[in-house]
């Protein structure tokens, strides 16, 4: 079995040019598995690929897609990947830009809901997105995708 990849984007803004006042955006996950949740249910702007598609332009398609707004221009930052818990690679870019969270229009997919049920309902791919410290975000996102807040910090800082 071909293991699933992601690919995403973490919006950072900053005042100055140090990582004091640095800030990210993250979104928290939709549907009914994660509605009553908020430690561990937040996560970077992503989504999965194919073998056919470059990974930092799936990553842009995935933004827009759960977002509902178009992929900042880069320069983008790469970040690296990360093995989650279910054995998925995740592959992110960070890239400077500011956007209004008020602004989203939510992409969806389709699940059984109930489980069981045999009823397909839609759901919010991201229910909602929001601007954090970098502390604060880790305490948000899936505990495997904090490393990239790290990652962020050390380009930032040229460590």
């Amino acid at each position: 079995m071909k293991q699933k990849r992601s690919a995403g984007l973490l919006l950072f803004r900053r005042e100055g040019s140090d990582v004091h006042g640095l800030e990210v955006l993250i979104g928290h996950m939709g549907g009914p598995l994660w509605g009553h949740r908020d430690a561990g249910a937040w996560s970077i702007p992503k989504g999965e690929y194919g073998p056919e598609e470059a990974a930092v332009d799936a990553a842009r398609r995935e933004f827009t897609e759960e977002v509902g707004l178009p992929a900042p221009p880069g320069p983008y930052l790469e970040l690296g990947e990360v093995t989650q818990a279910s054995g998925k690679i995740v592959t992110v870019w960070a890239v400077e830009a500011d956007l209004d969270p008020a602004l989203m229009v939510a992409g969806t997919f389709l699940m059984e809901w109930p489980r069981g049920s045999g009823v397909r309902q839609e759901f919010p791919e991201l229910d909602r997105v929001g601007w954090f410290t970098p502390q604060a975000a880790r305490s948000l996102l899936i505990t495997s995708q904090s490393v990239f807040l790290d990652r962020l910090a050390e380009q930032l800082t040229g460590r």
